[in-house]
């Protein structure tokens, strides 16, 4: 009995999608905390070091004062840095929430579920971005907002 082609084509999809969607192993959430652990680490040393950067930095610097020698365009390039800096500061600061929050869920036992809908989160998804509480599509509902 042979199959259309393109029922064979369904069946094999369907079965690739159940399979990106399906709830993750034990070995893979481990996996996952490890990384997750590794990549706070990291952050946490960045933080760090971004901070000892900005308490090492004079009031002038902060405030973008500039004595009378010096150009306008040092001003600008100085405030330019330091808001650079801080954008780069609140960047790190809300990966470290995540991966936190990540690591609370994967200790309640909810890690890879979305937040939303109950169902499980893609594993591409969690791969690229392990701390991830939204579906691919609840991410893009809410990107929509």
């Amino acid at each position: 009995m042979d199959r259309p082609w393109w029922l064979v084509v369904a069946v094999v999809l369907l079965s690739f999608a159940a399979m990106a969607t399906a709830k993750l192993t034990k070995k893979e959430i481990d996996e996952f905390e490890a990384r997750l652990q590794v990549e706070r680490t990291e952050l946490a040393e960045q933080l760090a070091t971004i901070e000892d950067q900005t308490f090492a930095t004079t009031q002038s610097d902060l405030s973008g004062d500039v004595g009378v020698d010096d150009e306008s365009a040092d001003a600008g390039t100085a405030t330019f840095e330091r808001e650079k800096e801080l954008s780069i500061e609140q960047n790190v600061r809300d990966l470290l929430q995540k991966i936190d929050r990540a690591l609370k869920r994967i200790d309640a036992g909810t890690y890879g579920i979305c937040e939303r809908c109950g169902k499980p989160i893609e594993k591409a998804r969690i791969k690229a971005l392990p701390y991830v509480d939204l579906c691919i599509k609840d991410a893009q509902a809410q990107s929509r907002r």
